[in-house]
């Protein structure tokens, strides 16, 4: 059992406070949107070993079997499949799609032929692997998540008094079918047919007098509103008319699988998703946009959002399970003068979020962990135990 540093990302849309009082350290003044603790390549998280801190990839890659243990060593190449996250959106992040493990390998190879280094700003693949998610709230969280049915966006157009929604709706009421929301959101997002800016203002001006006078989907106008102040000439605003708002209170959890179009709006939560960093944007954002790549790999079947359920096991533990191989993610609440059992097998990372709280081993290694800190338990340690007082987030491996 080792414990384990995370990974800042300070990207523009993050929070300055959010991140640095979830995990008990000084903020800076630079927003924090994501801290990783995982082993991709682009940021893994630091291990502390007897002989000095470690890359956690490092660590992994030195005994697969120890690390991982047989079977996900052997499912997942010597890899460690999921990648977990605190997210911190104090504004919205980009309209994006994940790409399936098919298209992210012919992406990354493409790019690869093509002479694009891995990290430069305009890369979309920049691993080969998949990545479904799942978001965990820890405070209010709101997201866009997959396409509405089309004869309700169709609904929420009319009446709008903006050249743009009619024609939009007129797409989905001719086609009300997923071939026509593809149609109506290639219209939005492709180079050579996206609207112009005046049309946008003119539909952002629409649904906030619509919003004044009594709207039937107050939520949907107000993020209309808030999306094209924040990115002006950006369609990608308008494109969530067509997509299902989401808001997650504390505890709830929703699964975006690839090929699913949304966004992270804005909150605090816990991201669990496989081992990648593949993101195709179209919209709402400063970094690289692919609309012809994301439009490749979009997913236009309207679906309501898949809100996961917990399990509760061992009392004291809810298991959010993902219907992928990847990963699961479970919630321990570790109570005073208690031993806990920790549900979980195989490489698992733990990060306490409230509290202090004591884990130990099968043989009887313990590490302390205080708020804000983690640790990595690789598979040979067997099953885990805890004690003390609080909240336990952890990862591991179906």
């Amino acid at each position: 059992m080792f414990r384990l540093t995370q990974a800042l990302q300070h990207y523009a849309w993050g929070s300055t406070t959010s991140i640095p009082e979830a995990l008990a350290f000084v903020p800076d003044g630079r927003p924090v949107a994501e801290a990783w603790f995982g082993a991709h390549a682009g940021a893994p998280a630091t291990v502390e070993t007897p002989d000095g801190p470690r890359s956690l990839r490092d660590v992994v890659a030195a005994d697969p079997i120890g690390a991982l243990g047989q079977d996900v060593a052997a499912r997942f190449g010597g890899e460690l499949p999921y990648l977990l996250k605190l997210i911190a959106a104090s504004s919205p992040l980009s309209l994006q799609v994940h790409p399936s493990r098919e298209r992210a390998s012919a992406g990354y190879d493409r790019e690869d032929a093509a002479g694009i280094a891995v990290d430069a700003p305009e890369r979309s693949y920049r691993d080969r692997n998949h990545k479904p998610e799942l978001a965990y709230a820890l405070t209010r969280f709101e997201a866009l998540v997959g396409f509405r049915a089309p004869r309700r966006a169709a609904e929420l157009l009319e009446g709008l008094d903006a050249p743009l929604a009619a024609d939009l709706r007129a797409m989905l009421v001719a086609d009300p079918t997923s071939t026509g929301v593809r149609t109506a959101f290639e219209w939005l997002l492709a180079p050579d047919t996206r609207p112009g800016e005046a049309d946008l203002v003119k539909f952002a001006d629409a649904c906030a007098q619509r919003l004044a006078s009594g709207s039937p989907s107050p939520r949907t106008d107000r993020w209309v509103m808030k999306l094209a102040a924040a990115y002006p000439g950006d369609p990608g605003a308008v494109t969530s008319v067509l997509l299902n708002p989401v808001t997650l209170q504390p505890g709830e959890a929703v699964f975006v699988p690839a090929g699913t179009v949304h966004a992270y709006l804005s909150g605090l939560g816990v991201e669990i998703m496989a081992s990648s960093d593949n993101v195709l944007r179209a919209g709402l954002t400063s970094k690289h946009i692919d609309v012809e790549e994301l439009l490749a790999n979009v997913d236009c079947v309207a679906a309501p959002p898949i809100r996961i359920a917990p399990e509760h096991v061992f009392t004291a533990s809810r298991i959010y399970y993902a219907p992928v191989d990847d990963f699961e993610l479970s919630v321990t609440q570790v109570a005073a003068d208690a031993s806990t059992r920790v549900p979980g097998r195989g490489p698992r990372i733990a990060v306490c979020l409230e509290g202090e709280v004591t884990l130990e081993t099968s043989e009887g290694e313990r590490l302390t962990l205080e708020r804000g800190q983690a640790a990595f338990v690789p598979a040979a340690d067997g099953a885990l135990t805890a004690r003390g007082e609080g909240v336990v987030v952890q990862a591991d491996v179906p």
